[in-house]
C-alpha cells in the first residue's frame, strides 16, 4: 500500500473518531428519544455550542475527504507517488487532526489557517500527479 493510501485509511478512522466525538454529546444533549426518531422535526432544544461545532467539523471533514480521496486515487492509479505527494498526504492528515480542536474550541483565525493547509496539501497532490 502506498503511503498516500495509508493516510487515506487513517483519514477514514479520523472520520469515525469525529463521528463518535459528536454523537456521544449529541445523544446526551438531545436524548435518545429524539436521536433514535426519524427526526422529521427539529429538536426542541438545540445542541450546545461545542457539540454543534463538533458536528460542523465532522461534516467539513466529509467534504475535505472527497477531494483528498480523489487526489489519492489519481496519484495512486497513475503511479505518481513521490516524496512530494507522500509529504502532502501526511500534512493533510495532520491539518485535519488539528482542525477538530481548532473548530471545537473556536480558535480564530487558526481554524481557517489549518483548513487552508489541508486544502493546499490536497491541491499539491493533484498538481504533482498532473506535472
Amino acid at each position: 500500500m502506498t503511503p498516500e493510501l495509508t493516510v487515506l485509511a487513517l483519514c477514514g478512522l479520523l472520520q469515525m473518531a469525529q463521528f463518535a466525538l459528536f454523537a456521544v454529546p449529541a445523544n446526551l444533549e438531545l436524548g435518545t428519544r429524539y436521536t433514535s426518531s426519524p427526526r422529521d422535526k427539529p429538536p426542541e432544544h438545540g445542541l450546545s455550542t461545542r457539540t454543534g461545532r463538533l458536528q460542523r467539523a465532522m461534516n467539513n471533514h466529509f467534504e475535505a475527504l472527497i477531494l483528498f480521496t480523489l487526489a489519492v486515487v489519481v496519484v495512486t492509479l497513475s503511479g505518481q507517488s513521490s516524496a512530494v505527494t507522500q509529504t502532502a498526504a501526511w500534512v493533510f492528515l495532520a491539518a485535519r487532526i488539528l482542525y477538530v480542536p481548532a473548530y471545537a474550541y473556536g480558535w480564530r483565525p487558526w481554524r481557517s489557517a489549518i483548513w487552508a493547509v489541508g486544502f493546499f496539501a490536497t491541491l499539491v497532490l493533484l498538481l504533482a500527479a498532473l506535472f
